[in-house]
């Protein structure tokens, strides 16, 4: 869900929009991928199907085949656009994390720990965002999901170390996430 939401960031930061025409979407795949049969294998059709539509002789595709096929093309488009846009959110600017999901706690005795489920939107430095993509990718020891809740545990519920020391915040059953880059 996590990986979903950023590749969605990601699409925000085109600068073009991606072909519009089916033709126009075959042929950048064509050129991505090199042959027919790569991207009929990428689409689930047949090499056939991917020549026709090429052509222009088949001109509406069912739409199971037009989503996969919109998803193939904005997949791929403006690949260093994307990666510019991560290293700066990483370096820089941070990101934004809009969620609704249950938050657990740990706290002291006394305070109430029952989870219940929150919208909440937190803006995570430039840190958070460095061990998300980290994360994401499989290095460190720690998941998406621990690192935004460790991001909102210390931007949101413990306010940068002013308040709250020994909450310890769990992010679990993510109704939505939306990330912002």
């Amino acid at each position: 869900m996590v990986q979903e939401a950023i590749e969605r960031a990601g699409q925000e930061v085109f600068t073009h929009e991606p072909p519009k025409t089916l033709k126009g979407r075959i042929n950048f795949l064509l050129k991505q991928l090199k042959t027919t049969k790569a991207v009929a294998q990428e689409l689930g059709i047949t090499q056939r199907s991917v020549e026709r539509y090429r052509t222009g002789a088949r001109k509406q595709p069912p739409k199971a085949i037009a989503d996969r096929i919109d998803a193939a093309v904005r997949a791929r488009w403006q690949p260093r656009v994307r990666d510019r846009r991560r290293k700066q959110a990483a370096t820089r600017t941070g990101i934004t994390v809009e969620a609704r999901a249950r938050f657990g706690y740990t706290a002291p005795i006394g305070t109430t720990d029952d989870g219940r489920t929150r919208r909440i939107t937190v803006h995570l430095p430039a840190d958070y965002a460095r061990r998300l993509f980290d994360a994401l990718k499989g290095i460190g020891d720690q998941s998406p999901n621990e690192v935004i809740a460790e991001g909102i545990q210390e931007t949101y519920f413990k306010d940068h170390g002013r308040r709250a020391d020994h909450l310890e915040v769990e992010f679990t059953d993510i109704d939505y996430i939306d990330i912002s880059l």
